[in-house]
């Protein structure tokens, strides 16, 4: 199980990001989409750090600049416990679940007014 999560702006339109590579389900040589599929394995993380009760659902329907602050924090919160990623991207590990937030604290960054959603 996993949440396919991306950015979109208010016609619908993904938004575009740096090109990247990553995630559960990865495109060969990457995209430049706004999308990112995360695994199951680090909810555990986002329902302590992010929403107790939506975990990385918490996101959805927000845009980049209502996200934030919140991402911050559990940014923070979580490099605090362990920075690196573990080599096997499954393992739900401090590090592993932190990756996603970089990249949507990115994202929010860049796109303010564009919403989170997915599933």
């Amino acid at each position: 199980m996993s949440y396919d999560i991306y950015m979109t702006h208010a016609d619908g339109i993904r938004c575009q990001v740096p090109h990247h590579m990553g995630g559960g389900t990865t495109i060969v040589g990457g995209y430049t989409e706004a999308w990112l599929n995360v695994t199951y394995n680090y909810s555990p993380f986002y329902y302590s750090f992010l929403d107790k009760e939506n975990g990385i659902r918490w996101l959805y329907g927000k845009t980049g600049r209502e996200v934030l602050a919140n991402l911050r924090l559990a940014i923070r919160s979580l490099a605090s416990m362990g920075w690196a990623p573990y080599r096997d991207y499954w393992a739900p590990t401090p590090g592993n679940a932190l990756q996603p937030l970089l990249a949507f604290k990115r994202w929010a960054n860049m796109h303010p007014d564009a919403v989170f959603s997915g599933d």
